[in-house]
């Protein structure tokens, strides 16, 4: 499904991103501009964000 329509950013790029290294909005947003247009889609870009490091958190406990 897509995060960012203005960026083409789909849930599937930002999961990739975090199993990559990206722990903060910032980091999604210099790698795949995801939030830097409209921001329509920040709040959900960061929610899914902050749901993917929850779950490897939980899986390395």
């Amino acid at each position: 499904m897509y995060v960012c329509v203005c960026n083409g950013v789909t849930e599937r790029q930002i999961r990739q991103e975090v199993a990559a290294g990206a722990r903060r909005l910032e980091d999604l947003q210099d790698r795949l501009s995801v939030a830097t247009c409209c921001g329509q889609c920040r709040d959900y870009a960061l929610e899914l964000l902050e749901r993917e490091l929850a779950g490897r958190l939980a899986v390395a406990v």
